[in-house]
């Protein structure tokens, strides 16, 4: 299970559960509660992880549909999390680089889950990734497990036809595509650093030492 889930791990895995075995959650619903969905000002605010007074920031770009993006939070982010996050020595802030339609309608779906739940939602969607992104029903996919963090069908649907919402994650890709040459995902910038690729961790362990130690933190 992820480590940093918010939600109670029941849940998860019911969510996780259903969209498995292409049941759907109407007979799961009981479990979810709804929650009010995210103001427009908090679905376009940043979502990070992370102390922010911590010395280095790690900005991640990435897209929900794409599998080395799946892999580094499955296999690397983990890792990063425990040593340098838990420890408040750097903060990761989460931005939009969507490829596809698909990937930036479930990132709007995240961000309209709020601040405090956008973290472990794309997480969920992340380790479930294969079944939603490759359903026949992707929309219904994730209004299944959208479910679990809050929202039902008719709050994604509203978020989804979010034109603002959906102009600020465009923008927001083309801005970190000009300014840091982004093309692909994942991609990371550490200090003005770009990083390309869900590499080992010790590429990144290395790069943020540094990062850290440049700013006299050992």
């Amino acid at each position: 299970m992820p480590i940093y889930a918010n939600q109670p791990w029941v849940r998860r895995f019911l969510a996780f559960f259903a969209v498995l075995m292409g049941t759907g959650l109407a007979g799961l619903a009981p479990f979810a509660a709804h929650a009010q969905m995210a103001t427009p000002e908090q679905a376009m605010s940043e979502m990070s992880m992370g102390s922010v007074d911590a010395p280095v920031t790690l900005n991640e770009y990435a897209s929900l549909t794409c599998g080395h993006c799946a892999n580094f939070h499955k296999n690397t982010l983990p890792q990063i999390k425990k040593e340098y996050v838990d420890t408040g020595k750097v903060r990761i802030v989460f931005h939009d680089f969507p490829l596809g339609n698909l990937a930036k309608g479930a990132v709007m779906i995240a961000r309209c889950a709020g601040p405090d739940r956008f973290v472990d939602l794309t997480d969920m969607l992340f380790q479930t990734q294969n079944n939603w992104a490759m359903s026949d029903n992707p929309l219904g996919s994730l209004i299944a497990l959208t479910r679990f963090y809050g929202l039902n069908g008719d709050d994604v649907n509203a978020c989804l036809n979010n034109q603002s919402l959906m102009k600020f994650v465009e923008t927001n890709a083309a801005n970190a595509s000009a300014l840091y040459n982004i093309k692909s995902t994942p991609s990371f910038v550490i200090d003005g650093m770009l990083i390309e690729g869900a590499l080992d961790f010790d590429v990144f362990q290395k790069a943020l030492d540094d990062a850290l130690a440049a700013k006299g933190v050992e």
